[in-house]
C-alpha cells in the first residue's frame, strides 16, 4: 500500500483534486470530514474544548458550532494551537485506522488522506508521497469569498496564517496546478494517478486508467 498525502492552501483544488483522485481508485480520507466528526460524536473531545473556549462554542442543543469555534480559534494563533493540541491527535488517530483498514482490504491500494495544514504540521512526514494542489493566491481568494460568502479581508487573513504555496512545493514529489480549466486539472490529476498507481502495486499487477 502507498501512502500518500494530497495538501494545499485555502481555496487551492485540493477537493476537486481528491474527488478526482477517488474516482480513479484511490481510497480517500478527508481530515476536515474526521474533525467534523469528532467535533459531533467525541464527547471526551467536545467536553475539552468547552473548557477551553467556553459554553459560547455550544448550540442549544449542547452541540460545537464549528462557527462560533473557529471564529474564536482563527482569531488568536495560541487559541488555534490550543485547538489543534485536543483535535489533531484524535485525527492522527483516525488517519491510522484509515490505513489498517484499507491495507486488509488491498495490501496494494493508493490510500490518500487530504489535509490543509499537513506541511505546517509536519505530519506530511507519515507519508510515502505528498502531492500539492497550488494556484495564484488572488485565485484563491476569489474562490473561498465564492465558496463561502466571506471578505477579503476574510480570506487574506486565512491565507497569511498559512505556510505560502511557493514554500509548500519544496517538499511536494507532485505539484498539481488548479489555476487553470478544470479538464486541465482532471489531466494532471490523472497523470499523478498513474505514477501513485504504479508504485503501489507490483509491476503488470494492475491496470493503470
Amino acid at each position: 500500500m502507498l501512502k500518500v498525502g494530497l495538501t494545499g492552501g485555502l481555496a487551492s483544488g485540493k477537493s476537486f483534486a481528491g474527488a478526482e483522485f477517488e474516482r480513479l481508485g484511490c481510497a480517500l480520507l478527508q481530515a476536515d470530514k474526521l474533525g467534523h466528526r469528532i467535533l459531533a460524536e467525541d464527547l471526551e473531545a467536545r467536553a475539552e474544548i468547552v473548557r477551553e473556549f467556553g459554553q459560547g462554542v455550544l448550540t442549544e442543543e449542547g452541540a460545537i458550532s464549528r462557527e462560533a469555534l473557529a471564529a474564536i480559534a482563527f482569531s488568536d494563533k495560541e487559541r488555534l494551537q490550543s485547538l489543534n493540541a485536543i483535535v489533531h491527535p484524535r485525527v492522527f488517530a483516525g488517519f491510522e485506522r484509515f490505513f489498517d483498514e484499507v491495507a486488509a482490504r488491498d495490501p496494494d491500494a493508493v490510500a490518500m488522506v487530504e489535509a490543509a495544514i499537513m506541511i505546517e504540521s509536519g505530519s506530511y512526514k507519515r507519508y510515502q508521497r505528498l502531492v500539492l494542489a497550488a494556484c495564484p493566491q488572488e485565485l484563491q481568494i476569489e474562490r473561498f469569498m465564492l465558496r463561502d460568502g466571506a471578505s477579503r479581508q476574510e480570506a487574506e487573513s486565512r491565507i497569511a496564517r498559512q505556510m505560502p504555496l511557493d514554500e509548500k512545493r519544496r517538499v511536494a514529489h507532485f505539484v498539481i496546478d488548479t489555476g487553470g480549466t478544470e479538464a486541465e486539472t482532471l489531466r494532471q490529476v490523472r497523470s499523478v494517478y498513474r505514477r501513485l498507481r504504479a508504485e503501489a502495486a507490483p509491476t503488470g499487477k494492475r491496470e493503470v486508467r
